[in-house]
């Protein structure tokens, strides 16, 4: 089984945050989000400051139409609010393989459910709806934050690149490569099951 491209755009809805897919009606919503916690001011995150936002849209909305993104903008279901990012992407069709990253949530939605949440959601359109064989996630080595999350998934670490790419400061990072494979996903989705019911019972 391969995967047909690009991989059409689609709504996927949770009881904490529905992902939907990205467009510049997200803008002014995503340049909110940013100024929430100062994001774009961190070295070691790819948030666009505010007059960049659009252009960045733009650039994911040209990758999706190239067949090798799949962008979705977060959104809290109970008020609307645009809480950032997410995506599909280094789609690999032939394996079927992709990747989840380029993620981020204003400063206010963290620690609140919203983030693996909005995983678990990608994770089951991509293992059960798409058919892949394996989900990665990358993340910079100094992003301690970041890793935590996705060691928190259940996800294991493949291993370390290490100079693989510069950061936006010049500064060379290595990054910690991720994976969930398909025979893994019911353990891991059941873990984040988990983790969303005890904190809905705790709300």
């Amino acid at each position: 089984m391969s995967l047909e491209l690009p991989l059409q755009p689609v709504t996927l809805t949770g009881d904490l945050v529905r992902l939907e897919p990205l467009s510049l009606e997200h803008v002014e919503g995503l340049r909110e989000a940013s100024a929430d916690g100062d994001l774009a001011d961190r070295w070691y995150t790819g948030v666009a400051p505010p007059e960049q936002m659009a252009e960045q849209v733009e650039q994911r909305l040209a990758r999706q139409r190239a067949g090798t993104m799949l962008p979705f903008t977060a959104v809290r279901p109970r008020d609307g609010q645009v809480l950032g990012v997410t995506t599909i992407y280094d789609i690999s069709p032939d394996v079927p393989r992709v990747s989840i990253g380029y993620t981020w949530n204003r400063e206010s939605a963290h620690g609140t459910g919203t983030n693996p949440e909005s995983k678990l959601l990608l994770m089951t359109h991509a293992f059960e709806q798409l058919g892949v064989r394996c989900v990665r996630f990358e993340t910079s080595w100094s992003n301690q934050q970041s890793r935590q999350a996705i060691e928190r998934l259940g996800a294991r670490l493949d291993g370390v690149l290490r100079a693989d790419r510069l950061e936006k400061t010049g500064d060379l990072r290595d990054t910690c490569v991720y994976s969930v494979l398909a025979h893994e996903w019911p353990s891991v989705r059941s873990g984040l099951q988990h983790r969303l019911r005890r904190r809905g019972a705790r709300a």
